[in-house]
């Protein structure tokens, strides 16, 4: 029989993280899922470590990104639901049981996030106010930042194959590029029960990635065009990408990044941002 949900976790060189990911896992309250594991080119002891479990495991000899090691753990997923989680964080013993029960009351809902616990090297820290989850449709909070956790999040298979899966040429920020296609088609729902431990403060997170504000802004230009977009989503989309194109560029010209100013400045034009907004001449 195929599981209810599939749990797909990408790692890379997180052994000693990845035992207690999997170990939360299977201490989950429900039990119809698979889990499967994608080894992204790891070096570490991962290999002996998932031995120990009952996976179905991915080894990759080179390391390809985490939006690829989670699409080829979404092309072998065999569950009506998919649940991400990052190889650094945890779940609690409900989380599992939370969301599938969430589903069967409200059966047309396409995705459910949970609640999360921060912790920041050793230490619980509160989320800010900008960093509170909506539920329902918000798309125009999304564009400001990633209001969607991987490891709190569990959606219905088919509609990442409708909508896409995560894009590859993004080797950080793929989730909010993907969530923002996502919410402009759906509604994501909250489950306000903290049951995700996010692990933060080690050096190999991808947050910690120089160049971010580049792949948001290279999200906002992807989705732009999009025909599903309405012309309100486009206006905050115009104005999202002001925004974070005028910080972007202003430290691309202390960096000396004239490529990339220019290749900024053609996308704006593109967007017909409106006039007086920066770009590449004004910078010179």
């Amino acid at each position: 029989m195929k599981p209810l949900v599939s749990v797909i976790i990408p790692t890379h060189n997180r052994a000693s993280f990845l035992k207690e990911a999997l170990d939360s896992v299977f201490a989950q309250t429900f039990r119809d899922f698979e889990v499967i594991v994608v080894d992204d080119g790891s070096s570490d002891y991962t290999v002996k470590l998932v031995a120990n479990y009952p996976i179905r495991f991915v080894k990759r000899a080179q390391r390809r990104g985490v939006s690829s090691a989670r699409n080829a753990g979404i092309r072998r997923a065999r569950g009506k639901f998919l649940a991400f989680l990052d190889s650094d964080d945890l779940w609690l013993p409900k989380k599992l049981e939370m969301q599938v029960l969430f589903f069967k009351k409200h059966p047309e809902a396409v995705a459910v996030q949970t609640e999360e616990i921060w912790i920041r090297r050793g230490r619980r820290v509160n989320p800010r106010r900008r960093h509170q989850k909506p539920s329902g449709f918000f798309f125009d909070r999304a564009l400001e930042l990633c209001l969607i956790s991987p490891s709190g999040v569990m959606l219905k298979r088919d509609v990442l194959y409708e909508i896409g899966l995560f894009d590859e040429s993004f080797p950080v920020c793929e989730d909010y590029e993907l969530w923002l296609r996502l919410l402009a088609r759906y509604p994501v729902f909250l489950i306000k029960t903290p049951l995700v431990v996010k692990r933060g403060g080690h050096e190999d997170q991808l947050s910690r990635t120089p160049g971010l504000d580049y792949y948001r802004l290279k999200a906002l230009f992807k989705i732009y065009p999009e025909p599903y977009l309405t012309p309100a989503m486009r206006l905050l989309i115009i104005r999202e990408a002001s925004q974070k194109a005028a910080v972007y560029l202003k430290g691309a010209k202390k960096r000396g990044k004239i490529l990339k100013i220019k290749e900024i400045d053609e996308k704006l034009r593109k967007i017909k941002l409106f006039p007086g907004l920066p770009c590449f001449r004004a910078l010179k």
